[in-house]
């Protein structure tokens, strides 16, 4: 499976739990889980167990957090114009 298609899996899955997600506001919160428990897993000096573990961790966090990404707000210039944006169209 190529990371693509993981990445459109949870992003239908992630505005399943959350419609006030525009499609894009979804990708970019998918791809920034993904980025962070591979990033965090890493430093934590873990062993690489594939993307099927990543999944399995994203589809956790959207279960846990994913009906309320939409009201993060982040002061984070590196994210902030991905996340704070009032003008996407939703899906």
């Amino acid at each position: 499976m190529t990371m693509n298609e993981y990445f459109e899996r949870l992003t239908n899955y992630l505005l399943e739990k959350n419609p006030s997600l525009a499609y894009a506001q979804a990708r970019t919160w998918v791809e920034l889980l993904w980025e962070d428990f591979e990033t965090t897993y890493a430093r934590a000096g873990y062993e690489y167990r594939g993307k099927e573990l990543t999944e399995k961790v994203v589809r956790q966090w959207i279960d846990r957090y994913g009906a309320t990404l939409h009201e993060f707000q982040t002061t984070n210039p590196k994210y902030q114009h991905l996340l704070n944006r009032n003008d996407y169209l939703k899906h």
